[in-house]
């Protein structure tokens, strides 16, 4: 947690105590986080790290047009520098903010992995360091990452059941499932309305095809997370995709309508959800009728931002469903230019050049050149992890694949890939589907 002995260059006791809640707003997906951090400045209008943290809540919004205030943030934040000085930790996470204005996302890892080393109780440091890991498909970093601080913290400390949800959803990517499910159920414990540790539990859940039970966790603590921000309709897309993976195709639509789509809301995770929700319903043969152009409407304007390539992956799958057949081309040429204008032998290079042949595979899927979309998506099937996201958001490009290669014709493929797939997963419901449908066929 981001508290004394920790240093606030000129800041007073008020503005320090309403700059910590804002940080536990921040990690606990709650309402109030514009509220807590105007009562900061209500406090201290000049508070360095109140004015980082108005940058990075900018950066979160993913807005094209609301993105430039996230420099002037930072200038301000420099501004407060000048005038009240600034600590190394301050300093660092003001680099923090530059990076990723930026678009430096690995960079920004490290710096705020160089906060936690001198202040592994830095709550803000350690979501942020988290939250790039995540982007940048570093699944290993999002579990060690949390262990590394994890000593350093005890159950009394404010924050610390948010330490555990991190380490438990760490512990889940990297397929440590017992063990996620002990944290994340050990962080419910302390907080019922830990987002977060909800999350772990479910993801733990639907990795072992465990669809019931991830219902009912779900269900049984809907009281404490639907309350909370935009993170809430994550968690009706995972109790959605323990429907759909149960059958419940029509129940799915449903809750699609009722509880994912926010007609008011551009925020790109919202967004994410919605579109894998309705590829995924329309491979179990559900109709979704205008519900693709709706998405697109709201796409169409936030693709300028090119903000995760894992987002731009999903716009691009959203704009082609639709239809939009110019938007959708335009998108991808803006991808290729970003990985032809990236230096040689960088891990950004890497993820531009797979993001291309990705939302390439996309669009011939959708306009139903399946071995062509095999061709661009197979060769890197194994470094889309590189785009980021989570196993269970990043199946989806996976069963487009095994579906591009049932479509084809290309029967030997799709039993490779479907073997590879219920190795891992031999009680999910889709694999076994589509096996049974190759058998038929083949």
């Amino acid at each position: 947690m981001t508290q004394p002995p920790f240093e606030y260059s000129g800041a007073s006791e008020l503005a320090v105590t309403n700059f910590e809640q804002t940080v536990l707003a921040y990690a606990g997906f709650r309402r109030d986080i514009g509220a807590c951090l105007k009562a900061t400045f209500a406090a201290d209008p000049d508070m360095l790290m109140a004015h980082v943290l108005k940058g990075l809540f900018f950066q979160f919004m993913a807005i094209p047009a609301i993105l430039p205030r996230a420099r002037d943030a930072l200038l301000a934040a420099e501004q407060a520098a000048v005038q009240r000085g600034a600590t190394a930790r301050e300093r660092q996470h003001m680099a923090g903010l530059d990076a990723w204005t930026r678009g430096l996302l690995v960079d920004a890892a490290r710096i705020y992995e160089s906060i936690l080393a001198q202040h592994p109780r830095d709550l803000l440091a350690l979501k942020l360091a988290n939250f790039f890991h995540f982007y940048c498909g570093n699944s290993r970093e999002l579990r060690d990452g949390v262990a590394r601080v994890l000593p350093h913290w005890q159950r009394q400390d404010p924050g610390y059941g948010f330490v555990l949800s991190l380490y438990a959803f760490g512990l889940e990517e990297n397929a440590e499932y017992a063990q996620a499910e002990r944290n994340g159920r050990a962080a419910i414990e302390i907080n019922p309305a830990d987002a977060w540790g909800v999350h772990a539990v479910a993801h733990v859940c639907e990795m072992q095809d465990r669809h019931r039970e991830g219902i009912d966790w779900l269900a049984q603590l809907e009281p404490h997370w639907n309350d909370l921000n935009n993170f809430r309709y994550h968690l009706w897309w995972h109790r959605a995709l323990q429907h759909l993976n149960a059958g419940e195709h029509e129940a799915v639509l449903a809750m699609y309508d009722e509880h994912l789509w926010d007609a008011k809301s551009d925020d790109y995770l919202d967004l994410t959800n919605d579109i894998s929700m309705l590829q995924r319903l329309e491979f179990a043969g559900v109709e979704v009728g205008a519900r693709w152009q709706a998405i697109a409407d709201k796409v169409l304007p936030l693709s300028a931002a090119r903000y995760f390539a894992f987002v731009d992956a999903h716009y691009v799958l959203a704009l082609a469903a639709a239809g939009r057949d110019d938007q959708a081309d335009a998108l991808l040429s803006a991808i290729r230019a970003a990985a032809a204008a990236t230096p040689a032998q960088t891990i950004s290079a890497v993820t531009a050049a797979v993001n291309g042949a990705l939302c390439e595979g996309l669009l011939s899927f959708r306009r139903g050149h399946y071995a062509r979309a095999t061709e661009a998506i197979g060769p890197v099937r194994e470094q889309i992890h590189l785009l980021g996201g989570s196993h269970a958001q990043r199946d989806l490009f996976d069963e487009i694949l095994v579906e591009c290669a049932l479509r084809a014709g290309q029967h030997g493929l799709a039993r490779q890939l479907l073997d590879d797939r219920r190795a891992t997963r031999p009680g999910n419901r889709w694999n076994t589907d589509r096996l049974s449908r190759l058998a038929a066929t083949y």
